[in-house]
């Protein structure tokens, strides 16, 4: 089984404009994020694909790999989509270019979903960190998502849910971490599938998996680190890195 990890990586971002260019303890956030990918040893490959040249410029720069993107994406999934197209590979993990503490253990447990699946029933695999701050739970930027018996997901939001109506009912809330893996199939599936109302609505790209049938896998991990999505995130992982 070929097992890569790619990296999407855009210059541009809503919420903090040259997120992934910024300082990180002397190194950029995505190089800092490319370079704990590789220090893990579980992929055959790591690559960032971006549609910056000042992207693609750091990791080749830097001794990486990058690959820079024909089309213009909307998503991450899509990016990746367009470059293993033509790969050989089995499995690809998508590491976010904001999430420079990527950790070992995690994905391989990612990994060990499909090499425990020989009949090939699911389709991608997630991390899921428990939360119990209540601000956490409640802010938008954190997606959260509720699972099956199984831990199979049933659905990702930026609202907290399950909605607390009662709150004795012993609820765990889960915050989903953007890393995931996925058959080279499932991913070019989504490649040619148009965006649907729910998906539009959350803007969270899991979920197009969902409305379209796909099982995704989701693996809990007890490493929280820090998704780099504002200047407050980053304060934070500059103060974590020390």
């Amino acid at each position: 089984m070929k097992i890569i990890s790619m990296i999407p990586a855009r210059y541009s971002a809503s919420r903090f404009p040259a997120k992934l260019m910024q300082d990180l303890g002397g190194k950029t956030v995505i190089l800092r994020t490319y370079e704990a990918t590789v220090a893990t040893k579980l992929f055959d490959d790591v690559i960032v694909v971006t549609d910056s040249n000042i992207i693609y410029d750091e990791i080749v720069n830097n001794g990486g790999k990058a690959m820079m993107s024909i089309k213009e994406h909307d998503c991450g999934s899509d990016r990746i989509a367009e470059a293993v197209e033509f790969l050989d590979v089995d499995v690809v993990i998508n590491v976010q270019g904001d999430e420079p503490f990527t950790d070992e253990v995690s994905l391989a447990k990612l990994i060990e979903v499909f090499k425990n699946d020989p009949n090939k029933e699911v389709d991608l695999a997630s991390l899921m960190v428990h939360i119990t701050d209540l601000d956490e739970i409640n802010n938008p930027n954190t997606v959260k998502v509720i699972v099956d018996q199984e831990n199979f997901a049933l659905y990702y939001s930026r609202s907290p849910i399950p909605y607390p109506r009662d709150k004795n009912a012993g609820v765990r809330y889960f915050k989903h971490k953007g890393v995931y893996a996925f058959r080279k199939q499932a991913i070019l599936d989504f490649y040619k599938l148009p965006m649907l109302a729910l998906e539009a609505s959350e803007k969270i790209e899991c979920i197009r998996y969902l409305e379209y049938g796909k099982r995704i896998k989701m693996v809990e991990t007890d490493v929280q680190g820090v998704e780099i999505d504002t200047p407050e995130d980053l304060e934070r992982a500059k103060k974590l890195w020390k």
